[in-house]
Parts: C-alpha cells; structure tokens; sequence
C-alpha cells in the first residue's frame, strides 16, 4: 500500500519542547519529498502551521480543512495549495479523513486527541481501514498508550483493537509501519451474554 494523502492532527500551539517543532517540521519537509499531500485542519499557528509551511517550502501539495468561524478568526493559513471551508467540526473531520489515504497524530492538546479518537473509532467500526500513526516524539504519547492498555486490561478496549495504529518514535519508521499497515478484522461488539 503506497499512501499518497496523510492527514496530520497536531497542536495549534508549539508545546513546550524544541523537538515536536524539529518533527512537525521534519514530517512536512518528509511528506513532499515523498510527493505525498499533506491534510490538515487549515490552520497558520502551532505545530499545524510549521507542518504546512515546511511541506510548502520543500514543495509539496497542502490541503487545509477548517470550519468557517476558526477562518473568521483569521487563523486560515493563506498560502494553501487547497483550502476548504466547513459549516461545523463534525464537517471537517469528514471531509479531512474523505481527503486521506492516512492519519498521522503528533503532539497536541484537547483537538488532536479528538480528531486522533475519532478516526480510531471509525476504524474500529469499519468506517474507514486507513492507517493510523502515532509520531511518538520524545515519549509524548507514552502516557496515552499506557491508558489505552490499561482499557484493554480493563475490559474496555478489544485487544484486537491495539492492531488500528502503529507507533513509532521516527517518520521513517512510521511511514514504513503506516505502507505495510494492513487492517485485521475486529470483533467490535459485545457478546450477547455481556450485554
């Protein structure tokens, strides 16, 4: 599977470490190397901005998805290859994962997580059967990995389920993992007995 389309999900702002700069940068300048479209919420700022910029600066193709009162607020990047403007969030995530081959999620707050959940879900109910990557820069996503296992032990979380995304601490290593990801089958619903 050769992906040609990777929507990021990534913080609006820097974070506190000169590393998830280096790898939002990195991933951006990697991505149009490899002639693969960067998708991303459309944002100027943060993590999302640098990952925009450095793909357009190295000369790749940049899809920015953001809903309208987010472009209102001035915070749409301008120099865009695409951009799309939506009526809500619940728009944006859809049309961002109809425009993906893939999902990569590098550090970020509150929106990363959701947008990051979501696809896991929809891959879980086979919504989707796209990969999903996690940059896992500096340990961030360390604690987050921790308590998805511990849904798992919980009885939460299939463990099945731990098979929707790969984890990897380099982009060389998480495309590799993102190309051979191939979606196993899921038991995605409790027995009758447990209901």
């Amino acid at each position: 599977m050769t992906i040609q389309s990777i929507c990021l999900f990534c913080g609006s702002n820097k974070g506190t470490r000169a590393a998830y700069e280096q790898a939002a940068c990195e991933l951006g300048q990697t991505l149009a190397q490899r002639d693969i479209a960067l998708v991303y919420g459309g944002g100027n700022v943060g993590l999302m901005g640098i990952a925009a910029d450095a793909a357009l600066a190295a000369g790749g193709r940049v899809i920015g998805v953001i809903p309208g009162f987010l472009r209102e607020k001035e915070l749409a990047h301008q120099g865009l290859s695409e951009l799309h403007v939506t009526q809500t969030m619940h728009e944006r995530k859809a049309l961002m994962e109809d425009l993906s081959g893939g999902f990569v999620a590098l550090p970020g707050g509150f929106g990363t997580y959701d947008e990051l959940f979501e696809m896991l879900t929809w891959g879980q109910l086979s919504v989707h059967s796209k990969p999903i990557g996690l940059l896992n820069v500096d340990g961030f996503f360390d604690p987050l990995l921790a308590m998805i296992r511990h849904g798992v032990a919980e009885g939460f979380v299939a463990e099945g389920n731990l098979q929707l995304f790969v984890v990897a601490a380099t982009i060389d290593e998480l495309l590799a993992k993102m190309n051979a990801y191939r979606p196993a089958p899921v038991n995605k619903w409790l027995s009758h007995d447990r209901i």
